[in-house]
């Protein structure tokens, strides 16, 4: 089976957040940008993948065509056991024009349609490719976009609560609007702060002393530069909070410098920026190695969600999917990855990635 084509579908679906907000620069983004991955084969199967885009969707997409495209049209479609080295060679070729950002964020797309095409071909879900599955269901929680006032914050947490999530992450930077949470939600549903890294050291380790009291779970990235491990390791070494970290992290080894420095209790793979489904995998095993605790970074709606469900499943490990905390126009997959009563979402069970997109939808949101 061959390889025929490889096409980026950048599609933008409005939503509503409410009182949150989305900001890049002085921009508020009122869109989820998507770019698709499609694999196309002369045996008629197609594989989807997800390239992460949120605000560098013709960036992504540009990548998928100019980079992507002629690493993998024309070649024989990889089986499971043959897409690592495939995609070690992707690398290799295209590792002078970046090893992290949008080159990966394009090999991530490719590397996620390549494993749903080789579970269609074996008619199984991607988990059972991979192997056994240990939840049907996974726990989310909701993942609040930045607000700002503790009064809204609390009205938000509130509000996930009675839509039936059973745990809460901020985006804040506020110790009030982390204690307004905490004081919303009770002392028994887990709270997580993301931070998105805007501290040093002084600061960070400050903030989460003054958190203490409010109990996070963790705090994610509060550091700035991301890759500054060995500061991140005294935030979490001082401050007296566990700490989650990964989402900009791409590839393996990022995370083994990360986990070297000890920076992380939490790591936090990106399957649409990491490298895929094949880098998730190494991530993971990484984690298991090295004794830290996995919370994989996936507030998105493409085929990397479905990824990301289909990976969680293989652990029985209690780890909470992440959801952006908003309404959408439209969903790819109609209803079917939408929070139940009881706060978990249904892992796919149909071969590859489990759903196929809508393709009415893809047409209807499309950015040409």
């Amino acid at each position: 089976m061959l390889i025929t084509n490889v096409r980026a579908h950048h599609i933008r679906i409005p939503y509503d957040a409410g009182v949150a907000s989305f900001r890049q620069g002085a921009s508020a983004i009122t869109a989820l940008d998507t770019v698709m991955v499609e694999v196309s084969t002369d045996a008629g199967v197609t594989g989807w993948g997800d390239a992460f885009s949120y605000v560098c969707p013709r960036s992504t997409a540009t990548a998928i065509d100019e980079m992507i495209a002629p690493q993998a049209r024309g070649l024989e479609v990889p089986d499971a056991e043959g897409i690592p080295a495939f995609m070690d060679r992707v690398q290799r070729n295209l590792h002078l024009f970046g090893r992290y950002g949008i080159t990966m964020f394009a090999i991530s797309g490719l590397d996620i349609a390549l494993w749903d095409l080789a579970a269609r071909v074996q008619g199984v879900p991607l988990h059972r490719l991979i192997g056994a599955s240990k939840r049907a269901r996974i726990p989310a929680y909701a993942s609040l976009l930045r607000i700002g006032n503790p009064e809204h914050v609390a009205g938000e947490c509130e509000t996930a609560l009675r839509r039936g999530y059973t745990a809460i992450k901020l985006h804040e930077t506020t110790v009030p609007t982390v204690f307004a949470a905490r004081q919303a939600i009770g002392a028994a549903i887990p709270l997580m702060v993301d931070l998105n890294c805007p501290m040093d050291a002084t600061e960070a380790t400050a903030f989460a002393h003054a958190c203490r009291a409010a109990v996070p779970k963790f705090l994610e990235e509060p550091v700035w530069p991301p890759e500054d491990f060995a500061t991140l390791a005294k935030v979490r070494r001082e401050g007296g909070i566990d700490i989650a970290a990964g989402e900009n992290a791409c590839t393996v080894h990022q995370f083994r410098q990360m986990m070297t420095a000890d920076a992380v209790s939490y790591a936090q793979p990106s399957v649409t920026k990491v490298g895929g489904v094949t880098e998730y995998l190494k991530v993971v095993a990484l984690a298991d190695e090295r004794g830290v605790k996995l919370a994989p970074h996936s507030p998105y709606f493409g085929p990397g969600f479905l990824a990301t469900l289909q990976l969680m499943s293989l652990r029985d490990d209690a780890t909470f999917v992440e959801v952006f905390f908003m309404n959408r126009a439209a969903c790819l997959w109609g209803g079917r990855i939408d929070v139940d009563a009881n706060g978990t979402i249904t892992v796919p069970q149909g071969p590859g990635l489990g759903y196929e997109p809508d393709k009415a939808i893809i047409e209807r949101y499309r950015v040409s």
